[in-house]
Parts: C-alpha cells; structure tokens; sequence
C-alpha cells in the first residue's frame, strides 16, 4: 500500500500539471482566437503534460527508449496503447468499438480506387438525409454519434512532430505503441493515415491542439464561433425532431469542419468546404434532449457517385443537397463579422 503522504504528493503533482496545461491552451487559443474562452469540452483535450514531462519524453524518443517507460508515457499523456486501450476515461465506452461506417463517409467524399459502397442496417440510424426531413415534430433514426476515442488528449506539438505518421511509417509508429496486428487499433490507425494522407491545400490532419488553432486562423481568420454537438444522446435510437436554428447560412463564405480520428492520440480531420449551412436541431430521445448540430452541403457535384448518400437516397452527385450530423467531438468552425 502507498504511503498516504507519497499518494497525496502524487495527486497534487498531476492536478497542477493538468492545470498548467490547461492554462497553456487557454492562452494560446486566447492569443490566437477571437474568443474569450475554449468550450469546456476542447479543453479537456489539452494535454495534461508539463514542460517537463514533454521534454523528458522527447529524449526518451530520440533515444528509441520510450518503450521501456510506456505504460509511464501512456498514463501521463492520457494516450491509448496497448497498456491501457481498455482503461477508459468516461462510462461510454469499457472498450475500443469499432468505428460507424458513416463516421468514414461524412469524411471522405471523392472518389477512390478502393471506394465500395457502404450498408447500412435500420438499427444503425439514417446516416445521410435531405434538409426537408429534419422538421420539428418528426421523426428520425439517429446513427451513432459516439467518438470511438472520446477519452485520449492531444500531444503537446513538439511531442507530437516526434511521432512517426505516415504510411511509410506505420510499422515504427506501431512499435512505439506496442500496438498488435489486425487488431481494432492498427485499423484505426491505417483508416486515419489513409485519410490524413489524402490532404489538400484544403483539408489537414493536425495532431496538436495548437495546429488546431493555426488552421482555423489561417483559413478562417481569429474572429470565429465554433459549434459542436452536445452528448451522444438519441444514438441508434428513434427520435422526435425538437427545434430546428439556422446558425450559418452564409454559402458565399465556407467553414471548417473538423472530425475527431481515431488514433492513439487525439488526431482530427479538418477541411474547409464550399457552400455548407449549419443547424441547431434539438433531439429529443429517450434519456434526455440533445442539443445536436447538423451540417448541409449544397454543393456535392465533386462527390464520389457511389458516396453512401447517394445510394441512400436515390440521387447523384451535383443533384442533391445532403446533410449529416456532427458527432461527439466533432466541429463546425465558422467565420463571424468581429
């Protein structure tokens, strides 16, 4: 049994530096952000370790040594490996599930050489819907809306340009992970650098909150309203639509959605995207209202024809407009007139 004394020291220790951390990102997004403060919920994500823990880790990297102190660098950094992938940080999860096909589909819209169609079974929810159908007093079937990953921090940015990402990569960032074959992590980590690899002058994978930041500001500028969904309340679940808010419609001026990747750390998805509008949409289903946002693209002419939404409902590319919801950890960046 620990000593109560050499407990306590321990416990004050980690309180002041997941403080320090989360100081650290207040400041930069208030330097950077015409906001006075991050949603409680993105803070969270800071990385809870100090000046010197990252330093201490990043030598251990350039030494190829992190993975003698592993089960230490996941537990401080509030990272998954293979130590702790089933120590979960909320009760939403007990384990790593696997990833809903449309969290894929709301990603990815061109076409690609291994692009198949995607099913999609009643009890998983309506992924992709037309404006029209989002109406107070109706009723839809909600997909999932969970984040497989919801509980991992990011790394700190000099941390986390250390760790190997790309394909070239992958068995080395395997390795540093003691990650196994075929199992539900090495495909999440194959299924995020596919996706990250495929980036454009428009879209990025950023893996620190501080690339966050510095992609909304360069694309969008710092004076921004950053939107996001509630809970996971209503998933798989059949829902009567509550209120419906426009709040974006400005189609001449696009904003950013940023999707939360599944990965050993925190990794998002972000890209920039013409002609979207974003909705409000209160979810009323069986625990609790769910204040969810809805994202509405009216231009999907440069879609892949077999994109699962199509297939859904009936149309082509260019035909339709299509909206989605965002997901748990999901975001809508959008400019505001400040």
């Amino acid at each position: 049994m620990k000593h109560p004394i050499l407990l306590l020291g321990v416990l004050i220790v980690a309180y002041f530096c997941g403080s320090q951390a989360e100081t650290a990102f207040s400041q930069y997004w208030e330097e950077h952000i015409g906001l006075p403060l991050p949603p409680h919920w993105l803070t969270t994500k800071a990385s809870p370790l100090s000046l010197h823990q990252v330093a201490m880790f990043m030598k251990l990297i350039e030494k190829n040594e992190l993975s003698f102190h592993l089960h230490s660098f996941c537990k401080q950094a509030n990272v998954a490996c293979s130590t702790n992938t089933s120590v979960n940080k909320t009760t939403e999860e007990t384990t790593l599930p696997q990833i809903p096909q449309w969290n894929i589909a709301i990603i990815v819209y061109e076409p690609s050489p291994k692009d198949t169609p995607l099913l999609v079974s009643g009890e998983e929810g309506l992924p992709f819907f037309r404006e029209s159908m989002v109406k107070e007093g109706s009723f839809m079937s909600i997909p999932d809306l969970r984040d497989p990953m919801s509980y991992i921090s990011f790394l700190p940015r000099p941390l986390a340009s250390k760790i190997p990402f790309s394909f070239a990569q992958i068995e080395e960032l395997k390795k540093l992970f003691d990650v196994v074959d075929e199992s539900n992590m090495d495909e999440y980590i194959q299924d995020t650098l596919e996706t990250c690899e495929k980036g454009s002058k428009y879209s990025i994978c950023v893996t620190s909150a501080e690339d966050l930041i510095d992609f909304v500001v360069e694309k969008l500028g710092r004076h921004v309203h950053i939107w996001s969904t509630e809970s996971v309340e209503g998933s798989c679940e059949n829902v009567t639509i509550g209120a419906v808010k426009l709040l974006y419609g400005n189609l001449s001026e696009p904003p950013a959605l940023c999707h939360s990747q599944p990965f050993p750390f925190q990794v998002y998805y972000c890209h920039v995207l013409q002609k979207v509008k974003v909705y409000a949409v209160d979810i009323h289903a069986r625990k609790k209202v769910n204040h969810a946002v809805m994202a509405c693209h009216y231009d999907t002419s440069t879609w892949n024809p077999n994109h699962q939404a199509f297939k859904l409902l009936g149309f082509g590319p260019g035909q339709i407009e299509v909206c989605h919801w965002i997901n748990k950890n999901g975001m809508i960046w959008t400019r505001t007139l400040g």
